[in-house]
């Protein structure tokens, strides 16, 4: 399941490394529109319903911090 959400990441965000990086949020890799356009992905690939309470720095730090949350939030 990571690998699947790496490749998606990186379809998104091409260039950015997403199994490294920890703090993609904190450190400005990752925008606001980068966001919404990776939730669009994440809800349709892993039936993840993702809200927007969701939408915490925490939850898009790092890949890890990605797939707890689809872990938490598919059906």
């Amino acid at each position: 399941m990571k690998e699947k959400l790496i490749r998606i990441l990186t379809e998104v965000c091409p260039g950015v490394d997403f199994a490294a990086e920890t703090a993609l949020i904190d450190d400005g890799i990752l925008e606001s529109l980068d966001i919404v356009a990776i939730v669009t992905e994440l809800r349709e690939a892993f039936d993840a319903d993702i809200g927007v309470d969701d939408l915490l720095p925490e939850n898009f730090n790092s890949a890890d911090a990605m797939l707890a949350l689809i872990e938490r939030r598919q059906g």
